[in-house]
């Protein structure tokens, strides 16, 4: 669909029930609220997180909540982010998160898999964009407008094109003879061929020579880079936290987070709570996807695989 949002016209019809902004620094309120004002969505307050979730109490109504961490803040934010994860659940309003890159571990184990949505390190574009999916996911009417009215339609056709490419992804993962989608705990299977590590990290250092050569951009494949990278892991017997796998995508870590998120939802990876840090989630491949990649190694043999 050739048509969006134009950023007056759409934005300005939440009017009714505005954002609730909340910051972890009078920094990073401020960077929450030029996101929020160059969209034209009226702010019903500005709160420090120590006092957030009184006020999140009184709020009579809001269309999100846009939590922006600077730093960790500790029981105060575990307890704001329980409450918020659970209004959207519930939905009272959507939410964004946006942090800056250390924090994703705590903050992926803290949202532990919700519909919050999370971004990290994310450009005026994508902070837009973010905003517009939390505002617009509330089920008010919108309007629509010529795609050429908007100044950051191509980032949101980008994002809609992200989007699509995960679903078209995901159903060839799901049709195929090895679905991964959703499947009942296998059984052990005795059949799975063997591939080694170095076999696995020869193919992902080839995929990053080619950035020496052309612009990274061309060859973004979020989800295979993953998937190699949770297969190495696998077989060298290695963990892999959150922070590390979005960094293996080789892309923002705002588009690898939410790869992360749907290619859990699908149940091709799995998330593992850290036994030793609360704070810390470990991502790993589900059974039939480990053998299917497995099986696929296998097949295609010595031929270049990247």
């Amino acid at each position: 669909m050739d048509a969006y949002f134009s950023e007056r016209d759409s934005f300005s019809n939440f009017d009714k029930s505005p954002i609730l902004v909340v910051g972890s620094s009078e920094r990073a309120l401020a960077s929450a609220v030029r996101t929020i004002e160059a969209s034209d969505v009226r702010i019903a307050g500005k709160e420090p997180v120590e006092t957030a979730l009184e006020r999140l109490e009184r709020q009579a109504s809001a269309s999100a909540v846009w939590i922006e961490l600077d730093r960790e803040m500790g029981t105060a934010t575990s307890e704001l982010l329980h409450r918020v994860t659970r209004g959207v659940a519930d939905g009272w309003y959507s939410a964004v998160v946006s942090v800056t890159a250390e924090l994703i571990d705590p903050l992926t184990a803290a949202l532990n898999g919700s519909d919050v949505e999370l971004i990290a390190d994310a450009d005026d574009a994508d902070r837009v964009a973010a905003l517009a999916l939390a505002v617009g996911g509330v089920g008010r009417q919108t309007r629509l407008s010529d795609i050429a009215a908007d100044k950051n339609a191509a980032r949101l056709r980008q994002l809609s094109e992200e989007v699509n490419r995960i679903a078209s992804t995901l159903a060839r993962l799901s049709t195929g003879p090895a679905s991964v989608s959703h499947a009942p705990a296998p059984q052990p299977q005795e059949d799975v061929p063997p591939v080694s590590a170095e076999t696995v990290r020869s193919v992902i250092r080839a995929r990053r020579l080619r950035s020496r050569y052309f612009s990274e951009h061309l060859f973004a494949d979020p989800a295979w880079d993953m998937l190699l990278d949770l297969l190495q892991a696998e077989i060298s017997h290695l963990r892999v936290p959150v922070s590390s796998l979005c960094i293996a995508a080789a892309v923002p870590a705002t588009t690898a987070l939410r790869w992360l998120k749907t290619m859990v939802q699908e149940g091709i990876f799995i998330r593992r709570a850290d036994p030793h840090d609360g704070r810390r989630v470990f991502v790993e491949l589900a059974p039939e996807t480990s053998a299917a990649l497995r099986r696929y190694f296998a097949e295609v043999g010595k031929a270049a695989v990247i």
